[in-house]
């Protein structure tokens, strides 16, 4: 029976990033799972036109994906996202995988990282080895209008309870935002801290509007408010333990 693993995510126009986050967590899946065929997918429409148009680079929809997958008589089908939260980008995985429920055998969809109890505690031990040591962290999450944005709180909740009090997120385009934490930064005294994505890539947000220095990126507004900043420009698909994470969701897809 011919079985496939469909690896689906945001996706980004940065080759460096697609190669070292992405390509690196796909590549880590495929030597685990060596009986499946490994294929990808992306959820932003916006990257794979940009993909397609300037480095003549063809990415699937998860619709496209899932039906060269039904064509060519793939029976047994998992999907695994590689988006942090359960968010609009999942939803839409959700909901375009639910069409498709009697095209094959066995069709099954995995979870985001930040998911159920039990992955944040997984998730915040993953980012552990990527941490300086003894210096405050700054994390820049995506952030969403959907109510999904909560699972960021619950992270930084755990992420103390854990032994990581210096730890502290803000987001681009959900709550909090930069400013907002500008004032607990101060409470705490923080003088020095280091900017860092969580985000499976590092690609326009970590690169631009956190790290440079364009008036209004998260550096130069701590930088004008006194702090020394330091920045970290890896995307967490980079770091193998969460790599693993990815792999030990879609085990347990597997053998429901």
């Amino acid at each position: 029976m011919k079985k496939a693993i469909l690896v689906v995510s945001f996706g980004t126009s940065f080759k460096c990033q697609l190669e070292s986050c992405i390509e690196a967590t796909e590549n880590k899946i495929r030597n685990e799972f060596k009986d499946f065929e490994v294929r990808r997918a992306f959820t932003s429409n916006m990257i794979i036109k940009k993909l397609k148009n300037r480095d003549n680079l063809s990415i699937d929809t998860v619709k496209e994906a899932l039906d060269k997958l039904k064509d060519e008589g793939f029976k047994e089908v998992y999907v695994q996202p590689l988006h942090i939260i359960y968010g609009e980008e999942y939803d839409k995985i959700r909901d375009g995988v639910k069409v498709y429920k009697e095209d094959f055998e066995k069709l099954e969809l995995g979870t985001p990282l930040l998911y159920d109890n039990e992955d944040y505690f997984k998730a915040v031990e993953a980012l552990k080895s990527q941490l300086p040591n003894n210096e405050s962290v700054l994390l820049m999450s995506h952030g969403t209008a959907h109510r999904a944005n909560s699972a960021y709180f619950q992270f930084e909740y755990i992420a103390h309870k854990m032994g990581l009090e210096k730890l502290f997120f803000a987001s681009v385009e959900g709550y909090p935002l930069i400013e907002d934490v500008l004032e607990d930064l101060k409470e705490k005294e923080v003088k020095e801290l280091t900017l860092m994505p969580l985000m499976l890539v590092a690609g326009d947000h970590a690169k631009n509007d956190m790290a440079s220095d364009e008036e209004d990126s998260w550096k130069s507004i701590l930088e004008k408010e006194g702090f020394k900043v330091n920045t970290y420009l890896k995307g967490l698909g980079e770091n193998e333990n969460f790599q693993n994470i990815y792999v030990d969701k879609i085990k347990s897809m597997i053998n429901k």
